[in-house]
């Protein structure tokens, strides 16, 4: 027997129906290969052909993959420079070139340099590990990092075909793809030689992204300078920029208008001029930003001016002068900081029993199987026998009329079992939904891009997908497309009813103040980019007419109603069953129903399985996420800064269907004083409606839009007074036993207690005259700080709607399985669970299993958000636990040395029931609109947040340097997973105010649909140092064991963070003379902070006229 590793390698083809992969082994086969298919594209990592197959729809018959051929690995060294293999993944490049420069000099290395800089930030170590260098060049992508650097540092080519070798340049016409600069189709590129740089010649490179890591390049760009001898005279000069063309630019027309010129402020003058006319954007160039842009494409060059200055200075310190100070801070990268964080945790009462596990930090129940992948989620579950698939085909304008539907082409692909359309679902397509009409599937109207008009059944995923793509809808465009607030506002059109809340006289106070600011603030949405995508499978159990649904989703109950009411059966019939959710965040529940009974009527009508599974893609486009907001505000106050009067005005943006934009504004409303006592204040608020998909519950729900509002006012109100906003906030924060503005009794206590400590924790005041001293210092770098409080209401404002159940059940060996309406989400509600469990029975964690949620065991429940899933459903096991307790203390007095398997056994024997159901029937919660008063909250989370970050005038760039938080959290059930909780909205409400930024067509199309556009925080955008701490333990809750509800209260603390870039936004105009009131939109993005540090670099940049041209882009 010949053992498989002892056989030669050969080639490997892989066949299918469509295509083939070919795998060759030498250079030799490859070069047949690609002489038989010259149009095949030759992958190594697959990063960058996969994506355009997955998302763009590019097919390839063929496919060449020479990761095997040695040749292609090669790294040579000569007299002139490296050759690099063009197989070299770019994590090897990087590690070779890192090697060179420590042993080559400086003068040698400065191309190597430059590319490791980019190589630093260049997606992330796992594409790294995986593109190869060749298919990095090869691809030309608009924004690649490197292709600029190898452009100017006059890299070449090594081509090899079946005809023989050549080389050809990286240059301009190679990056414009000129045919007679290109690769031919039956040519591979082998290697790639990056030259030696010589003395008095020097490279730099740059970038700017929406990140600062894993984020392509708004603009990049890669610039060369060669000098004479000594004398700052320039022989040679190139420049070529990413992100601002269709393709890499080289500036060639300036650079050599340059030559001969010294290298002085005229020069860098005449160059922006120069470069900023030969580079030139149109107002309607895509990626929008164009102002932005602009700006960096001379930015950029500004600091290469100055890093070479300062290198030349070095290299001859007698003829060249030293830096101004002023522009040093212009080459100083961020200052690295070894990551630190401390969590503050409380301690248990010594006098607690050891086995009694609340309190303690407990891991999360599930925590090893999310880590390792071992936890089972809806698409994990195994395919059933003659399982579909259903795919959805969604509408493509904002506001239409239906003409026609044409599935007959979609009908005629291989597997295809059925279109499903408005037209089967008679009298089922409509539901009810907080008292408003929503369609199913739509064949007469669309209101939004991204509505749902068919969808398509088929035997696999690919085929029902393919499929969807095949049916043709004939629109009529209808008037008028009404998108932003500002057009809502125009048109009047909003849903009703608007909502108004006025407390003590706010005109008769605007007559005595000191001082007024008017003023608004427009708040982007954000996407909730829950890790797993809508998932859905309804699987009819062939008698009876039942239906399992197993979904994941919020809200089981929603999804068992709307499923019966379509199948026209009763709630009994439909089972829905939750394991766990893979994030949710609000968004997975009304959008999930309408789905799931889709897919449900698809099953039922073909007898067997059907499964949904939404890509990320098509999940943004059509669940959309949190409501766009403008607040507008009016302050009058004392000379101190004491607010007397507030008016305000909110205007959300709710999409075509109402969903849940009246409570989101009620919600806003109602929490929009945050910590603050406004002894007048009015508000009224709108939810408009507009012609894109329905924005729906979002994390924090209405207060992280106003609560950003408020903070924004008191920022103003502060920039008049002369005062800093915090002395402002504590000025105005409540003060213990007070009054809301709808009349509910509130003890502040802990909040002032949270905010002392906060200021103490996190060395307030050393820290602010430390920034003051570093903008002192620093001309092209500030540091802001900013310190801002949260008073979060927990409620859901009515008793029905806190609600919950539990079933509890022992068995005969002693251990128990519980299950209750909340649902698992990430957050822990189990684990908390199985803790309350384990403590009313008195048994270990070890006893207690956890299996899911379903509406077979639990009925009717809630749907699972707002912060109180614990709260409630704890309090139900918690009854049922005790009722089981007292069923068997005199079993367990009778043998109090036995175990529970004995304890089990003996109530069996006497007949005694070991299940039992817990319920608890909701806080006492009410608000009557009509009065302005209620009591629609149960109790209030407390906290505090000092942030601390650096900003790049010259790029928009910032750093969030160090974050502490102070939460009152009650009595800890579990301090682990509150910190999880507390340190997870804050990154999350940190997305939404810097960098999490949803982009729209001017038709109402979704640009952003998936990590690609949309960047949400990484590990990179944590604080540096992040601390974290708790209060002492409070007993003056009524709520589970005096614990609090932490998953939503630590998102608007993210603002600490907008706040702070404002501060540091406001020293550098301060420094630049420039002293009007400022300005900053959420989210506060590097391109709003860059054009907010208003300098000669931003007023040199061509302005396009409005209505001159059609922007990319629309601020929604």
């Amino acid at each position: 027997m010949i053992m498989a590793e002892k056989q030669p390698p050969r080639t490997r083809v892989f066949a299918g129906e469509r295509m083939m992969w070919i795998s060759p082994v030498t250079l030799k086969e490859l070069l047949e290969a690609k002489a038989k298919y010259p149009q095949a594209p030759v992958i190594m990592g697959n990063t960058s052909t996969g994506p355009e197959v997955k998302f763009k729809g590019v097919f390839h018959p063929v496919i060449i993959s020479p990761d095997r051929i040695e040749e292609l690995n090669v790294v040579n060294s000569a007299n002139n420079g490296l050759t690099l293999g063009a197989g070299l993944s770019l994590a090897q490049v990087k590690d070779t070139l890192a090697a060179v420069v420590l042993k080559l000099p400086e003068e040698r290395t400065q191309t190597y340099r430059a590319l490791l800089k980019q190589l630093g930030t260049l997606a992330g170590a796992q594409i790294r590990n995986m593109a190869s260098l060749g298919g990095h060049i090869v691809s030309r992508h608009v924004d690649s990092d490197l292709n600029p650097l190898l452009a100017v540092g006059g890299c070449t080519l090594n081509l090899l075909s079946k005809e023989g070798a050549r080389q050809i340049p990286v240059n301009e016409q190679f990056l414009r793809k000129c045919p007679s600069a290109d690769l031919k189709p039956e040519e591979i590129l082998i290697s790639v030689n990056i030259p030696y740089s010589r003395k008095w010649e020097f490279v730099s490179a740059f970038r700017q992204a929406q990140r600062q890591q894993n984020a392509l390049a708004i603009v990049n760009s890669g610039m060369r300078v060669f000098f004479g001898e000594g004398d700052g005279i320039i022989r040679e000069l190139s420049i070529s920029y990413g992100g601002v063309g269709p393709t890499t630019i080289c500036a060639q027309n300036s650079c050599q208008k340059l030559i001969g010129r010294p290298w002085n402020e005229e020069m860098l003058d005449a160059a922006c001029r120069l470069v900023l006319d030969e580079v030139s954007l149109p107002g309607s160039a895509p990626g929008g930003k164009v102002e932005f842009k602009r700006t960096l494409i001379i930015s950029f060059l500004f600091k290469f001016y100055l890093e070479v200055l300062r290198l030349l200075r070095r290299m001859d310190p007698v003829h060249y002068p030293s830096l101004a100070d002023k522009h040093e801070s212009a080459l100083e990268d961020f200052h690295p900081r070894h990551r630190q964080s401390a969590r503050k945790y409380q301690k248990v009462d010594p006098k607690q029993p050891p086995q009694d596990p609340v309190g303690h930090p407990i891991m999360h129940l599930s925590g090893i199987k999310h880590a390792t992948g071992e936890a089972i989620y809806c698409d994990d579950m195994p395919a059933m026998d003659g399982e579909l698939f259903l795919a959805f085909v969604t509408s493509s304008r904002a506001h239409a009329k239906i003409v026609s539907i044409d599935v007959s082409e979609a009908l005629s692909l291989p597997g295809v079992v059925d279109v499903l359309a408005e037209e089967h679902l008679q009298g089922v397509n409509s539901f009810c939904l907080l008292g408003q009409p929503e369609k199913l599937l739509e064949s007469e109207m669309v209101f939004c891009v991204g509505q749902l008009v068919c969808a398509v059944i088929a035997n696999s995923e690919i085929q029902a997908r393919r499929a969807a793509k095949q049916v043709k809808i004939v629109y009529q465009d209808l008037e008028p497309v009404i998108l932003t607030i500002e057009e809502a506002i125009q048109h009047k059109s909003f849903f009703e009813p608007e909502r108004k809340l006025e407390y003590g006289n706010v005109d008769e106070a605007f007559k005595v103040v000191d001082h007024i600011v008017e003023g608004e603030i427009h708040l982007g949405g954000q996407e909730h980019f829950y890790m797993e995508t809508q998932s859905m499978l309804a699987v009819p159990k062939g008698e009876d007419q039942e239906m399992d649904v197993y979904v994941s989703t919020q809200h089981p109950k929603g999804i068992q109603d709307i499923v019966a009411s379509v199948l026209k059966l009763p709630a009994n019939k439909v089972m829905c069953h939750v394991k766990r959710v893979g994030g949710a965040f609000g968004g997975k529940a009304f959008k999930t129903g309408v789905m799931a009974a889709i897919t449900a009527f698809a099953a039922n009508k073909h007898g067997r399985a059907v499964r949904c599974i939404l890509e990320r893609g098509e999940d943004m486009l059509i669940t959309a996420g949190r409501h766009p907001y403008l607040g507008k505000y009016k302050a009058g106050f004392t000379k101190d800064g004491r607010i007397l009067a507030l008016d305000m005005e909110h205007y959300g943006n709710g999409g075509a269907s109402l969903d849940e934009s009246l409570f989101v504004l009620e919600m806003g409303i109602l929490k929009l004083d945050n910590a603050y006592k406004f002894p007048n204040l009015r508000c009224r608020g709108w939810a408009c409606r507009t012609n894109l998909p329905s924005n729906t519950a979002l994390r924090g729900f209405g207060f992280p839009q106003a609560g950003l509002i408020t903070e924004a006012c008191i920022t103003d109100v502060a920039a008049k007074c002369g005062l800093s906003p915090e002395k402002v906030r504590m000025i105005n924060m409540y003060k213990e036993i007070d009054q809301t503005h709808y009349k509910q009794e509130i003890n502040a206590k802990n909040l002032i207690q949270c905010w002392r400590e906060c200021m103490a924790m996190s060395s307030y005041s050393l820290r602010k005259a430390a920034v003051e001293k570093f903008n002192s210092e620093n001309f092209w770098k500030k540091k802001g700080l900013a310190m801002v409080p949260v008073k979060f209401p927990i409620g859901l404002g009515s008793r029905a709607a806190g609600q919950a159940a539990a079933l509890v059940h022992i068995y005969l060996d002693g251990s128990v399985l519980v299950t209750h309406g909340g649902i698992e989400m990430g957050q822990g509600v189990h684990t908390k669970m199985i803790q309350v469990a384990s403590r009313e029975l008195r048994m270990p964690l070890s006893n207690v299993h956890l299996r899911g949620t379903s509406t077979e065991t639990v009925p009717n429940a809630n749907a699972s958000g707002g912060s109180v899933v614990a709260d409630l459903n704890g309090l139900a096991v918690k009854d049922a636990c005790q009722t089981l307790l007292k069923r068997l203390e005199p079993i367990i007095s009778k043998n109090p040395r036995g175990t529970w398997k004995d304890w089990a056994q003996a109530a069996f024997d006497e007949s005694i029931s070991l299940s039992a159901t817990g319920y608890f029937r909701g806080y006492e919660s009410n608000m009557n609109w009509e009065t302005g008063e209620g009591h629609p909250f149960e109790y209030f989370v407390y906290g505090a947040a000092c942030s601390e970050v650096e900003i790049d005038c010259l790029t928009g760039a910032h750093k969030n340097i160090r974050t502490d938080i102070v939460m009152d959290v009650g009595c800890s059930i579990n301090p682990a997973l509150d910190i999880g909780q507390i340190e997870g909205a804050f990154i999350q409400g940190m997305g939404l105010y810097t960098i999490e930024e949803l982009n729209y067509s001017p038709q109402g199309v979704l640009y952003t649909r998936g990590p690609d556009q949309y960047k949400i925080p990484t590990i990179c955008d944590i604080p540096t140092e992040f601390h974290v701490s708790f209060l002492p333990p409070s007993q003056d809750s009524n709520t589970l064991y005096s614990s609090k509800g932490l998953g939503e209260s630590g998102i608007f603390l993210g603002c600490s963070v907008f706040f702070a870039i404002h501060d540091a936004v406001s020293a550098a105009r301060q420094e630049r003379g420039l002293r009007g009131p400022l300005k900053l939109n959420s989210p506060l993005t590097p391109e709003k902070i860059r054009m907010a540090c208003e300098d000669k670099f931003t007023k040199m940049i061509p302005r396009d006229k409005p209505g001159s041209c059609v922007p990319w882009n629309i601020p929604i």
